[in-house]
């Protein structure tokens, strides 16, 4: 099911996924305004359940790996806070990002941030995990 057949998989995998999340989000007063998924195959089983040999398979199940919908992968911006075209207040990287654009330290080697940026960044990540989860930290 290589080709164009595990590409519509995927699209409608990753559609209903992103779908889900950004409803999930706008309830708790946040927009996901993107974030990745990534997708791996399981090899396919080389014997059918009865024990028979299988058809030649294209390959095996779909799985989702790595980290999803966390700061690290997405990108969630405050509903409330939300002005089109502009900067947004967000729960992500990005504010790490601009910080260090700002003081010319952008793609810099060996870059210590300063502590206040760091516990403003962890109180970013903190309060998208409190709102997207519904737990304390």
């Amino acid at each position: 099911m290589y080709g164009p057949q595990l590409a519509a998989e995927l699209e409608r995998v990753a559609l209903a996924l992103y779908s889900a999340a950004a409803e999930h989000a706008e309830s708790v007063g946040l927009i996901l305004a993107d974030t990745k998924f990534e997708f791996g195959l399981l090899p396919a089983p080389a014997t059918g359940a009865d024990g028979s040999a299988s058809p030649a398979p294209t390959h095996g199940q779909l799985i989702l790996i790595d980290e999803v919908l966390t700061p690290d992968s997405s990108r969630y911006w405050s509903k409330a806070a939300y002005a089109p075209g502009g900067p947004q207040e967000s729960f992500d990287k990005q504010f790490v990002r601009d910080w260090l654009t700002a003081n010319g330290k952008k793609a810099v080697e060996g870059v210590r941030l300063p502590d206040d940026i760091v516990d403003k960044t962890v109180g970013r990540y903190r309060e998208a995990f409190e709102r997207v989860t519904g737990q304390t930290l």
